[in-house]
């Protein structure tokens, strides 16, 4: 029979508190384990970010198998243990060459070659659908900030938020044609920083504009 540690993560302190994600994990995991007749010796649980794999938790279920006290990690599924294609197949060539990777929602178990196969495969899936929705994402803030549409954050220096839109502020744009037609002359930033300075023009929060602002408004 195998020994097996389980590995339990929620993302938020509400998950955490309330016990819904981890009762509905931890049920998985024992379900799994007896199907399969494993015997899982442990449960380790713990709340935070999947971005990062020095988390307490996980550090501790891993060195626990290389301390002979099991044989297999299992998780209710892959994005348990990390987000990133990178940092997983870092897990597989650390510790799952020699330790059992197992997955209840994937149906991976790594013992064997067909399951390693297909641990690979999702994983690269799963990161290459992460980074469709990115490109969708980026590309709809983009067409939000061409329409001049808000996309959250600060407005952008010579805008206001009007109604979720940005609207020009006439003072401000003055500013930038002035910086654009200092630049064009051939003065630095810093330069034309102190020019606009004298003619009275101030940053947002009434100070001088510095010469990094200007670079800016000149990109």
């Amino acid at each position: 029979m195998t020994k097996a540690i389980g590995y339990i993560r929620v993302s938020t302190e509400k998950q955490a508190d309330h016990g819904v994600s981890i009762e509905a994990q931890t049920e998985k995991l024992k379900a799994y384990a007896m199907l399969y007749d494993i015997d899982l010796v442990d449960l380790v649980i713990e709340q935070g970010s999947a971005k990062c794999l020095q988390r307490e938790g996980l550090q501790s279920a891993l060195s626990r198998l290389e301390a002979g006290e099991a044989e297999a990690l299992i998780v209710v599924k892959l994005d348990r243990l990390t987000r990133s294609v990178a940092d997983l197949g870092k897990l597989v060539d650390t510790y799952f060459q020699n330790f059992a990777l197992l997955s209840v929602g994937e149906q991976i178990d790594t013992r064997s070659a067909a399951g390693r196969l297909v641990l690979n495969v999702l994983a690269s899936v799963s990161q290459w659908e992460r980074e469709v929705i990115g490109e969708r994402t980026s590309a709809a803030m983009q067409h939000m900030r061409n329409q001049n549409q808000y996309t959250g954050g600060k407005p952008p220096y010579g805008y206001d938020l009007v109604d979720g839109e940005l609207i020009e502020n006439e003072n401000e744009q003055q500013v930038i044609k002035l910086v654009a037609k200092y630049k064009s002359a051939g003065l630095s930033y810093r330069k034309i920083a102190a020019v606009i300075d004298e003619a009275g023009h101030k940053s947002r929060t009434g100070k001088q504009l510095s010469a990094m602002s200007v670079s800016r408004m000149a990109a």
